[in-house]
């Protein structure tokens, strides 16, 4: 345990322990969204700040939010907090060492029996993993007002379940989004703690990275309508193949996003899937996602624009029909300068090293943005490895990371959010 702050390794490997063990049968952590499963991960988030003595409730978007009242100050709030989510067969560190962050810090704080200025929340953001229903980051962009509750009934995961119907079995509100969102007048400033997912960090052995962009996500759904015939009886020059038209768009993924012109821009597709999926039928359908990622906003969505173009044209080529739906989208997003040196002051105070740097992955500090202040800190992660159940980071390292939380959280508590002098990266 650190003497200075009363942060526990231990503590923190025993809840990324606990919340790993809420998981479907399997390799790795597969708790996704909107499932009967995170609301026990909630639950568990709930328990644990209780027995902190804070007051937790559930908004209707199922974030969950614990909350530390103020001795005095101008009421405004300070905030951390990450999402219990996972992909399937992911790791059990991505959202969860936020979250564990966030309870350790409100234990700390607790301990300390220091007095504060203003209230301080803890949240546990709902479905912020896009791997179930497309759009990323559902709990927190309810909190930003991004959400209304007739788009929840358009989303729709791979079994065919809407996001509304999937938040109503597990007791939510979705009907009730719009009471979920945070009134920016009463914030002060917010602070997500998580894993890198990426190897800049443990390369370079830096312990504390200072997030200063996010990267913008646009999301595609393709379909490919060819039609399904018989393997053999078909010749090839008659046939309209719904798999080899998606294979040569997959290709085009790779080709633009690699060309001279696009240095930065990441285009993966995550996901196909093939109808009917047997060995002597031609495939009739296939259906693919693709996900553009860039920290240039304009490219961003010219890059998607321009892919569905070029599917457009192997389709027509190829006789097969085609349909393309946006099913998510999310613009890059600058975090305040301010709050990148409150955090590097923080890293500082306590010893750190740390680098500045930008998130390739979308996060819910990238919507709550929107909302008041935000600021992000990354810790390694081992061999860069994540969203596979090989995802490592120590909790001696998400201890660290909780450290320059807590220091930045009392700092910004102290001074009302206001930067008191600046920072560089060492």
């Amino acid at each position: 345990m650190t003497m200075a702050t009363g942060v526990d390794p231990a503590n923190i490997e025993r809840l990324i322990a606990a919340f790993a063990a809420l998981t479907e049968p399997g390799e790795g952590v597969t708790r996704l969204g909107y499932s009967p499963l995170e609301r026990r991960a909630h639950a568990l988030f709930a328990e644990e700040m209780e027995r902190l003595g804070l007051s937790v409730s559930v908004d209707a978007a199922g974030n969950s939010i614990a909350e530390l009242p103020a001795a005095g100050g101008d009421g405004r709030v300070i905030g951390t907090g990450s999402h219990l989510d996972s992909v399937p067969s992911g790791g059990r560190f991505d959202g969860i060492a936020g979250v564990c962050a966030a309870i350790e810090t409100a234990r700390a704080v607790v301990a300390s029996g220091a007095e504060r200025r203003h209230t301080w929340r803890f949240v546990a953001f709902a479905a912020e993993e896009g791997a179930r229903f497309g759009q990323a980051c559902n709990g927190s962009r309810a909190a930003a007002g991004l959400t209304r509750a007739e788009d929840y009934a358009t989303l729709r995961d791979a079994r065919g379940v809407t996001m509304e119907d999937a938040m109503i079995a597990v007791g939510l509100d979705p009907a009730g989004v719009a009471s979920a969102r945070w009134s920016p007048e009463e914030w002060l400033a917010f602070v997500e703690l998580h894993i890198e997912q990426g190897n800049v960090l443990e390369s370079q052995d830096v312990p504390i990275g200072i997030v200063d962009v996010i990267s913008g996500s646009s999301r595609l759904l393709v379909s490919l309508d060819g039609i399904a015939s018989h393997t053999g009886g078909t010749p090839m020059r008659l046939r309209h193949d719904a798999l080899v038209t998606a294979s040569e768009c997959v290709l085009a993924c790779e080709r633009l996003a690699t060309d001279a012109r696009h240095h930065g821009t990441r285009v993966t597709v995550g996901r196909l899937d093939v109808e009917p999926g047997s060995i002597t039928t031609i495939p009739g359908r296939a259906t693919f996602s693709v996900d553009v990622r860039d920290l240039d906003n304009q490219r961003q969505r010219e890059t998607a624009v321009e892919l569905v173009q070029l599917f457009e044209h192997i389709a027509a080529r190829r006789a097969v029909d085609i349909s393309v739906r946006v099913i998510g989208d999310t613009s890059p997003v600058v975090l305040p300068v301010s709050l990148v040196h409150e955090l590097a002051a923080a890293a500082g105070s306590c010893g750190y090293d740390y680098r500045v740097m930008s998130s390739g992955a979308s996060h819910d500090a990238q919507q709550i943005s929107r909302v008041t202040r935000t600021g992000m800190i990354f810790v390694p992660s081992r061999d860069g490895l994540s969203h596979v159940p090989e995802e490592w980071t120590s909790a001696e390292q998400i201890a660290a990371g909780t450290e320059v939380l807590l220091a930045a959280l009392t700092a910004l508590d102290a001074h009302d959010g206001v930067p008191h002098g600046g920072a560089t990266a060492r």
